[in-house]
């Protein structure tokens, strides 16, 4: 079966980009689900409460991008980053963390990008449009390609 994407105001050649979002707190999912629904750029096609999820989700639906979080149960989003890019190369990954001392690594790993738990409300969307348009986003040491 193949997804068709939404579009904003029923207009067919005005892509939504569809997002994924990966967090253990069930909260924080339903905040980045609410902030990117009304933002208007974005249909979350999924979520995940765990690596493992996240990495099923995202073979099964093929998002745009995947928003990460890194200290999760059953498997963390360091060890799903590499599984993630390995099911869809062009998937961008956008980590959001609460917890993290250093961003360094995090592009080696697979990372597009880097967006603190803190900061979600008034970032994510414009983080995301920015990894899922290919443009690279300051908020992570550049990517080597």
């Amino acid at each position: 079966m193949e997804l068709q994407p939404r579009t904003r105001n029923g207009d067919a050649t005005t892509k939504l980009w569809r997002v994924v979002v990966v967090d253990d707190e069930a909260d924080i999912r339903v905040m980045m689900r609410v902030i990117l629904r009304t933002d208007g750029r974005f249909d979350v096609v999924g979520e995940a409460s765990d690596g493992r999820e996240g990495v099923n989700a995202v073979a099964a639906l093929r998002p745009d991008v995947v928003v990460l979080d890194l200290s999760m149960p059953v498997m963390d989003g360091l060890t799903a980053l590499p599984l993630i890019k390995e099911i869809d190369p062009h998937c961008g990954v956008v980590v959001c963390s609460a917890y993290l001392e250093s961003k360094t690594g995090l592009s080696a790993a697979g990372a597009d990008a880097y967006v603190d738990k803190l900061e979600v409300p008034v970032r994510l969307a414009d983080v995301l449009e920015q990894v899922c348009s290919g443009h690279q986003p300051a908020s992570i040491e550049p990517r080597c390609r």
